[in-house]
Protein backbone atom coordinates (compact mmCIF):
# COMPACT_ATOMS: atom_id res chain seq x y z
CA UNK A 1 0.00 0.00 0.00
CA UNK A 2 1.07 3.66 -1.04
CA UNK A 3 0.60 6.10 1.92
CA UNK A 4 0.58 9.55 1.23
CA UNK A 5 0.86 12.96 3.68
CA UNK A 6 -1.71 15.61 2.31
CA UNK A 7 0.76 18.87 3.59
CA UNK A 8 -2.34 21.36 3.33
CA UNK A 9 -5.11 22.14 6.26
CA UNK A 10 -7.60 23.39 3.88
CA UNK A 11 -10.80 21.15 4.65
CA UNK A 12 -12.49 21.66 1.36
CA UNK A 13 -8.82 20.51 -0.62
CA UNK A 14 -8.77 17.45 1.32
CA UNK A 15 -11.54 16.11 1.00
CA UNK A 16 -11.20 16.69 -2.84
CA UNK A 17 -8.06 15.19 -3.17
CA UNK A 18 -9.42 12.19 -1.38
CA UNK A 19 -12.09 11.73 -3.95
CA UNK A 20 -9.84 12.54 -7.02
CA UNK A 21 -7.61 9.35 -5.36
CA UNK A 22 -10.40 7.93 -5.20
CA UNK A 23 -12.18 8.52 -8.76
CA UNK A 24 -8.21 7.05 -10.17
CA UNK A 25 -8.53 3.51 -8.64
CA UNK A 26 -8.59 1.38 -11.44
CA UNK A 27 -6.67 -1.80 -11.07
CA UNK A 28 -7.76 -4.80 -8.46
CA UNK A 29 -5.25 -4.16 -5.16
CA UNK A 30 -4.73 -0.68 -6.02
CA UNK A 31 -4.62 1.11 -2.35
CA UNK A 32 -3.47 4.34 -0.58
CA UNK A 33 -3.46 5.51 3.20
CA UNK A 34 -3.73 9.00 3.54
CA UNK A 35 -2.90 11.24 6.60
CA UNK A 36 -4.46 14.95 6.42
CA UNK A 37 -5.56 17.25 8.72
CA UNK A 38 -7.64 20.61 8.93
CA UNK A 39 -7.49 23.82 10.14
CA UNK A 40 -10.72 24.52 12.43
CA UNK A 41 -13.84 23.29 10.39
CA UNK A 42 -16.59 21.31 10.32
CA UNK A 43 -17.02 18.59 8.35
CA UNK A 44 -21.50 16.98 7.85
CA UNK A 45 -22.38 13.77 6.69
CA UNK A 46 -23.24 13.43 3.34
CA UNK A 47 -27.03 13.04 3.94
CA UNK A 48 -27.67 15.22 6.72
CA UNK A 49 -28.92 18.95 6.66
CA UNK A 50 -26.13 21.15 7.58
CA UNK A 51 -28.67 23.56 9.44
CA UNK A 52 -30.12 21.16 11.73
CA UNK A 53 -26.20 19.83 12.65
CA UNK A 54 -24.21 23.23 12.91
CA UNK A 55 -24.41 26.50 14.76
CA UNK A 56 -24.29 28.89 11.96
CA UNK A 57 -24.05 32.42 13.72
CA UNK A 58 -20.83 30.70 15.34
CA UNK A 59 -18.95 29.58 12.81
CA UNK A 60 -19.34 32.63 10.67
CA UNK A 61 -18.75 34.47 13.56
CA UNK A 62 -15.60 33.03 13.82
CA UNK A 63 -14.89 32.32 9.96
CA UNK A 64 -15.00 27.97 10.32
CA UNK A 65 -15.90 26.64 7.11
CA UNK A 66 -18.43 24.08 6.71
CA UNK A 67 -17.70 21.46 4.53
CA UNK A 68 -19.93 18.22 3.58
CA UNK A 69 -18.44 14.81 3.09
CA UNK A 70 -18.85 12.39 0.38
CA UNK A 71 -20.02 9.65 3.11
CA UNK A 72 -22.59 9.39 5.83
CA UNK A 73 -22.27 9.74 9.50
CA UNK A 74 -22.55 12.66 11.79
CA UNK A 75 -21.09 16.44 11.52
CA UNK A 76 -17.74 16.21 12.85
CA UNK A 77 -15.24 19.54 14.26
CA UNK A 78 -11.87 19.42 13.06
CA UNK A 79 -8.38 21.31 14.00
CA UNK A 80 -5.39 20.56 14.12
CA UNK A 81 -4.88 18.50 16.94
CA UNK A 82 -6.92 16.45 15.10
CA UNK A 83 -5.71 13.79 12.66
CA UNK A 84 -7.33 12.15 9.61
CA UNK A 85 -7.05 8.90 7.76
CA UNK A 86 -8.48 7.51 4.41
CA UNK A 87 -8.15 4.15 3.22
CA UNK A 88 -8.73 3.94 -0.49
CA UNK A 89 -8.65 0.62 -2.22
CA UNK A 90 -9.60 -0.97 -5.50
CA UNK A 91 -11.06 -4.43 -4.26
CA UNK A 92 -10.94 -8.08 -5.53
CA UNK A 93 -14.08 -9.26 -5.73
CA UNK A 94 -15.39 -11.21 -2.48
CA UNK A 95 -12.86 -9.08 -0.37
CA UNK A 96 -13.58 -8.61 3.40
CA UNK A 97 -15.04 -4.68 3.44
CA UNK A 98 -16.04 -4.38 7.21
CA UNK A 99 -15.00 -1.39 9.13
CA UNK A 100 -13.00 -3.78 10.63
CA UNK A 101 -10.69 -4.43 8.56
CA UNK A 102 -9.01 -1.12 8.25
CA UNK A 103 -9.45 -0.26 11.97
CA UNK A 104 -7.74 -3.12 13.69
CA UNK A 105 -4.51 -2.33 11.95
CA UNK A 106 -4.67 1.41 13.16
CA UNK A 107 -5.35 -0.50 16.37
CA UNK A 108 -2.12 -2.33 16.89
CA UNK A 109 -0.22 0.65 15.75
CA UNK A 110 -1.49 2.86 18.88
CA UNK A 111 -1.28 -0.23 21.27
CA UNK A 112 2.63 -0.17 20.40
CA UNK A 113 2.91 3.19 21.51
CA UNK A 114 1.24 2.18 24.80
CA UNK A 115 -2.39 3.28 23.68
CA UNK A 116 -4.65 1.34 24.42
CA UNK A 117 -7.13 1.48 22.05
CA UNK A 118 -10.13 -1.47 21.17
CA UNK A 119 -12.74 -1.13 18.56
CA UNK A 120 -16.42 -0.39 19.48
CA UNK A 121 -19.60 -1.61 18.01
CA UNK A 122 -19.40 -1.08 13.90
CA UNK A 123 -16.92 1.42 13.39
CA UNK A 124 -15.64 3.62 16.43
CA UNK A 125 -12.50 3.43 18.46
CA UNK A 126 -12.37 3.80 22.53
CA UNK A 127 -10.17 4.14 24.88
CA UNK A 128 -10.93 3.42 28.55
CA UNK A 129 -14.62 3.52 27.54
CA UNK A 130 -14.59 7.03 25.91
CA UNK A 131 -14.11 7.69 21.62
CA UNK A 132 -11.76 9.26 19.83
CA UNK A 133 -12.44 7.69 16.83
CA UNK A 134 -15.04 7.48 14.39
CA UNK A 135 -14.78 6.45 10.57
CA UNK A 136 -17.54 6.41 7.84
CA UNK A 137 -17.21 4.79 4.66
CA UNK A 138 -18.28 4.31 0.74
CA UNK A 139 -18.30 1.64 -2.12
CA UNK A 140 -18.44 2.42 -6.08
CA UNK A 141 -18.32 -0.74 -7.74
CA UNK A 142 -15.07 -2.55 -6.75
CA UNK A 143 -14.11 0.78 -5.11
CA UNK A 144 -13.92 1.68 -1.57
CA UNK A 145 -13.45 4.62 0.86
CA UNK A 146 -13.11 4.23 4.61
CA UNK A 147 -11.74 7.29 6.48
CA UNK A 148 -12.11 8.33 10.45
CA UNK A 149 -10.50 10.77 12.72
CA UNK A 150 -7.91 10.35 15.48
CA UNK A 151 -8.33 13.14 18.27
CA UNK A 152 -5.02 13.51 19.70
CA UNK A 153 -5.34 17.13 21.26
CA UNK A 154 -8.81 18.51 20.01
CA UNK A 155 -9.75 21.71 21.15
CA UNK A 156 -13.48 20.50 22.53
CA UNK A 157 -14.48 24.16 24.61
CA UNK A 158 -16.76 24.79 22.16
CA UNK A 159 -18.04 21.55 21.01
CA UNK A 160 -21.26 22.30 21.87
CA UNK A 161 -21.69 25.73 20.80
CA UNK A 162 -20.66 24.89 17.14
CA UNK A 163 -22.64 21.73 16.37
CA UNK A 164 -25.76 22.58 17.81
CA UNK A 165 -28.34 23.59 14.87
CA UNK A 166 -31.55 24.96 15.22
CA UNK A 167 -34.31 21.95 15.29
CA UNK A 168 -37.32 24.59 16.03
CA UNK A 169 -36.08 26.16 12.33
CA UNK A 170 -35.30 23.53 10.37
CA UNK A 171 -36.77 20.35 10.65
CA UNK A 172 -35.57 17.35 7.69
CA UNK A 173 -35.53 14.23 6.94
CA UNK A 174 -31.56 14.15 7.28
CA UNK A 175 -29.47 11.87 9.51
CA UNK A 176 -29.13 13.58 12.94
CA UNK A 177 -25.50 13.32 14.55
CA UNK A 178 -25.16 11.04 18.00
CA UNK A 179 -23.62 13.00 20.81
CA UNK A 180 -20.76 10.82 22.19
CA UNK A 181 -18.62 11.05 25.40
CA UNK A 182 -15.16 11.90 23.49
CA UNK A 183 -11.26 11.77 24.42
CA UNK A 184 -7.95 12.99 23.19
CA UNK A 185 -5.39 10.42 23.17
CA UNK A 186 -3.35 12.58 25.01
CA UNK A 187 -5.20 12.28 27.99
CA UNK A 188 -3.75 8.68 28.17
CA UNK A 189 0.13 9.92 27.48
CA UNK A 190 0.56 12.84 29.81
CA UNK A 191 4.22 12.63 29.52
CA UNK A 192 4.29 13.64 25.89
CA UNK A 193 3.48 17.11 24.33
CA UNK A 194 0.56 17.15 21.62
CA UNK A 195 3.48 17.74 19.45
CA UNK A 196 5.52 14.99 19.99
CA UNK A 197 2.37 12.69 19.97
CA UNK A 198 1.25 13.74 16.94
CA UNK A 199 4.25 12.85 15.25
CA UNK A 200 4.72 9.60 16.68
CA UNK A 201 0.95 8.75 15.60
CA UNK A 202 1.84 9.51 12.36
CA UNK A 203 5.10 7.90 12.21
CA UNK A 204 3.84 4.74 13.42
CA UNK A 205 0.85 4.67 11.03
CA UNK A 206 3.23 5.09 8.06
CA UNK A 207 5.47 2.52 9.82
CA UNK A 208 3.04 0.07 10.29
CA UNK A 209 0.48 0.59 7.25
CA UNK A 210 2.33 1.46 4.25
CA UNK A 211 4.82 0.27 1.84
CA UNK A 212 5.86 2.73 0.07
CA UNK A 213 5.63 6.42 1.11
CA UNK A 214 4.63 8.97 -1.95
CA UNK A 215 4.05 12.74 -2.42
CA UNK A 216 0.55 13.15 -3.98
CA UNK A 217 1.37 13.55 -7.72
CA UNK A 218 0.93 16.85 -9.46
CA UNK A 219 -1.87 15.79 -11.85
CA UNK A 220 -3.71 14.80 -8.34
CA UNK A 221 -3.35 18.31 -7.14
CA UNK A 222 -4.89 20.19 -9.99
CA UNK A 223 -7.66 18.19 -10.03
CA UNK A 224 -7.55 18.13 -6.31
CA UNK A 225 -7.78 22.35 -6.50
CA UNK A 226 -10.25 22.29 -9.44
CA UNK A 227 -13.14 20.08 -7.21
CA UNK A 228 -12.72 21.90 -4.56
CA UNK A 229 -13.34 25.13 -6.30
CA UNK A 230 -16.22 23.53 -8.27
CA UNK A 231 -17.37 21.51 -5.19
CA UNK A 232 -16.00 21.53 -2.00
CA UNK A 233 -16.30 25.10 -1.25
CA UNK A 234 -19.36 26.27 -2.63
CA UNK A 235 -22.71 26.64 -0.62
CA UNK A 236 -24.94 24.21 -3.69
CA UNK A 237 -22.85 21.37 -2.02
CA UNK A 238 -22.37 22.36 1.60
CA UNK A 239 -25.74 23.61 2.04
CA UNK A 240 -27.81 22.92 -0.73
CA UNK A 241 -27.27 19.32 -0.80
CA UNK A 242 -28.83 18.98 2.63
CA UNK A 243 -31.78 16.83 2.65
CA UNK A 244 -35.38 18.19 1.97
CA UNK A 245 -36.51 20.00 5.36
CA UNK A 246 -38.67 22.23 6.38
CA UNK A 247 -38.37 25.49 7.67
CA UNK A 248 -40.39 28.05 9.80
CA UNK A 249 -39.79 31.67 10.66
CA UNK A 250 -42.34 33.84 12.67
CA UNK A 251 -42.00 37.55 14.00
CA UNK A 252 -44.53 40.43 15.04
CA UNK A 253 -44.43 43.45 13.51
CA UNK A 254 -46.20 46.34 14.31
CA UNK A 255 -48.10 45.88 11.16
CA UNK A 256 -49.20 41.82 12.32
CA UNK A 257 -47.18 38.96 13.06
CA UNK A 258 -46.26 36.82 10.00
CA UNK A 259 -45.26 33.35 9.84
CA UNK A 260 -43.30 31.99 7.32
CA UNK A 261 -43.72 28.05 5.93
CA UNK A 262 -41.54 26.31 3.46
CA UNK A 263 -40.30 23.16 2.13
CA UNK A 264 -37.19 22.85 0.74
CA UNK A 265 -35.45 20.38 -2.04
CA UNK A 266 -32.24 19.95 -3.27
CA UNK A 267 -31.64 23.73 -1.77
CA UNK A 268 -34.78 25.47 -3.29
CA UNK A 269 -38.02 26.55 -1.78
CA UNK A 270 -40.36 24.06 -3.19
CA UNK A 271 -43.29 25.81 -1.89
CA UNK A 272 -43.60 27.79 1.21
CA UNK A 273 -47.17 29.90 2.85
CA UNK A 274 -47.52 33.09 4.72
CA UNK A 275 -49.73 32.77 7.63
CA UNK A 276 -50.38 35.58 10.55
CA UNK A 277 -52.59 37.94 11.39
CA UNK A 278 -51.79 40.70 9.22
CA UNK A 279 -53.96 42.40 6.42
CA UNK A 280 -53.12 42.14 2.44
CA UNK A 281 -53.04 44.71 -0.02
CA UNK A 282 -53.18 41.77 -2.73
CA UNK A 283 -53.44 37.99 -2.79
CA UNK A 284 -50.16 36.74 -0.68
CA UNK A 285 -50.53 33.71 -3.29
CA UNK A 286 -48.71 35.90 -5.72
CA UNK A 287 -45.48 36.29 -3.30
CA UNK A 288 -45.61 32.55 -2.79
CA UNK A 289 -45.28 31.65 -6.26
CA UNK A 290 -42.72 34.72 -6.90
CA UNK A 291 -40.14 32.84 -4.07
CA UNK A 292 -41.25 29.12 -5.25
CA UNK A 293 -37.82 28.39 -7.18
CA UNK A 294 -35.71 30.72 -5.47
CA UNK A 295 -32.40 28.66 -3.36
CA UNK A 296 -32.66 28.95 -0.42
CA UNK A 297 -29.79 31.38 0.06
CA UNK A 298 -29.46 34.52 1.75
CA UNK A 299 -28.49 36.33 -1.48
CA UNK A 300 -30.97 34.82 -3.73
CA UNK A 301 -33.91 35.14 -1.19
CA UNK A 302 -33.39 38.76 -0.52
CA UNK A 303 -32.99 39.39 -4.28
CA UNK A 304 -36.29 37.37 -4.81
CA UNK A 305 -38.12 39.50 -2.15
CA UNK A 306 -36.75 42.66 -3.44
CA UNK A 307 -37.87 41.85 -7.31
CA UNK A 308 -41.31 40.73 -5.82
CA UNK A 309 -41.85 43.74 -3.76
CA UNK A 310 -42.57 41.75 -0.80
CA UNK A 311 -43.78 45.10 0.96
CA UNK A 312 -46.55 45.80 -1.03
CA UNK A 313 -48.51 42.39 -0.14
CA UNK A 314 -48.58 43.47 3.13
CA UNK A 315 -50.78 46.56 4.49
CA UNK A 316 -48.56 48.78 6.66
CA UNK A 317 -45.01 46.77 5.77
CA UNK A 318 -41.08 48.53 5.93
CA UNK A 319 -39.21 46.52 3.03
CA UNK A 320 -36.22 46.83 4.92
CA UNK A 321 -37.60 44.80 7.94
CA UNK A 322 -39.25 42.35 5.69
CA UNK A 323 -35.62 41.92 4.17
CA UNK A 324 -34.01 41.70 7.44
CA UNK A 325 -36.53 39.40 9.32
CA UNK A 326 -35.36 36.83 6.25
CA UNK A 327 -31.65 37.88 6.81
CA UNK A 328 -31.95 36.98 10.17
CA UNK A 329 -33.22 33.26 9.65
CA UNK A 330 -31.85 32.63 6.04
CA UNK A 331 -28.36 30.62 5.24
CA UNK A 332 -25.32 31.87 4.48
Amino acid sequence: MKGINILTTDPAYNLAAEEVIFDSLAHAGEEYFLLWQNAPSVIVGRHQNTAEEVNEEYVKARNIPVVRRSTGGGAVYHDLGNLNFSFLRYMNRGEDTSFGRYINPIIEALRSIGINAEMSGRNDMLVEGRKFSGNAQKKSGQKILQHGTLLVSLDTSHLTDILTGNPDKYQSKGVASHKSRVANLIEFVPHMTPEELMGKIRSVLMKFLVDEEISLPAEWARKAEKLADEKYRTWEWNFGKSPAFQVKFRKRFPFGAVDFYADIKNGKIASCRFYGDFFAHKDIAGLESALQGTLFRKQDMLKALEEAEADTYFVGAVRADLADFFAENLLA
